[in-house]
């Protein structure tokens, strides 16, 4: 299921040389800008750098995803766009 969503950061590219908390947002939208059929890996870490997880990100595909405020997120291209947002769940 999707929920409207409103945009509470500036959009920006997410690549491993700008690791992000996205302006401490709990949810951040991500989009992948790179063709069909390019895939793109995203990491979420913590404060400190530590790896908490990581997931693929199709071409042309974009996700939602919940994290903690200080839990930052990098990506290994700089296709892998992301936004801090506010979910409208009503």
């Amino acid at each position: 299921m999707s929920f409207p969503w409103k945009p509470i950061t500036t959009e920006a590219n997410l690549h491993a040389s700008t690791v992000s908390n996205i302006g401490n947002s709990r949810y951040v939208r991500l989009l992948n800008t790179g063709a069909v059929g390019a895939e793109q890996l995203v990491t979420l870490a913590n404060v400190g750098t530590t790896t908490i997880g990581t997931f693929t990100v199709e071409g042309q595909q974009e996700v939602i995803i919940q994290k903690d405020p200080s839990d930052q997120l990098f990506a290994a291209n700089a296709a892998v766009m992301a936004v801090g947002i506010a979910i409208n769940s009503n």
